[in-house]
């Protein structure tokens, strides 16, 4: 099977799994939240949709393994492995902010060849196959043509499970406050980064995500023309903890940033 034909089948389970989740807002009750640990939440819906991805899933690639936030599945050493978040800013769907989204990519030998992010509440669907492009509704996107951070609007995250950083991490966020034209915490790094892709951000950054949180949105903006790498300028960025994503005359400025109140 084609990555093409893989693709608009991954599309279509994104789109189901983000109107179950819509349907699904404001039925659950306090009691039907669990912690997972600090800052981390879940729910039932988390659940029943990395269910209905994954049951999906299993009938295009049978012998693909799975990365799941909710642990349905198992990885595979070699081959192909799915890596999916079904409810991405599972916090924010929980207080009734309409800002999350679905995350599914398809890694072969940890390379990623389709990443697919369904922001449901914007209406907007990215997807990028490696070599192919990046695309929002069907329409090729672009990372930003920003010279300087001073034009730039950065994204980042919070380290709730890293407090050891937080002293590097806000020393970070004051540099960039006083270079940047702004800095944002929308609460989904899945989005996020889609936002990096199609030039709405000039960068992203965050440290202490999953495989899961990223993988889509990595190859969403190395495919629209960005640069992605963990804070050493490496390629750890899908199983390491840390990523740096940015349009690619604004990721130097910003590495050089990090790299001094980090190491």
């Amino acid at each position: 099977m084609e990555l093409k034909e893989i693709c608009d089948q991954v599309i279509e389970i994104a789109k189901s799994a983000g109107q179950f989740i819509k349907e699904e807002a404001g039925k659950f009750k306090v009691e039907d939240i669990e912690y997972k640990g600090m800052n981390d939440l879940v729910s039932y819906v988390d659940k029943e949709a990395e269910k209905l991805i994954v049951e999906r899933l299993i009938k295009i690639l049978p012998d693909a393994g799975f990365i799941a936030e909710e642990g349905t599945g198992e990885r595979v050493e070699k081959g192909f492995n799915w890596i999916i978040d079904p409810l991405d800013g599972t916090t924010n769907f929980l207080h009734g902010v309409p800002h999350f989204g679905v995350n599914i990519a398809l890694i072969k030998d940890d390379e990623i060849l389709i990443g697919v992010t369904n922001a449901i509440h914007q209406k907007e669907m990215f997807h990028a196959i490696k070599g192919h492009g990046a695309f929002c509704n069907g329409e090729r996107i672009y990372a930003s043509n920003s010279k300087t951070l001073s034009e730039g609007l950065v994204s980042t995250g919070f380290p709730y499970k890293e407090i050891d950083k937080i002293p590097q991490y806000f020393k970070t966020l004051g540099e960039i406050l006083r270079n940047a034209h702004g800095l944002r915490r929308m609460g989904s790094a899945a989005i996020d980064l889609a936002y990096v892709a199609s030039g709405r951000f000039e960068a992203f950054f965050e440290f202490g995500l999953k495989p899961w949180d990223v993988a889509p949105g990595v190859l969403l903006v190395q495919e629209a023309g960005g640069s992605v790498s963990d804070f050493r300028m490496g390629k750890d960025y899908i199983f390491g903890n840390q990523i740096l994503a940015a349009s690619k005359k604004v990721y130097p400025e910003l590495y050089k940033i990090i790299d001094s109140n980090f190491f």
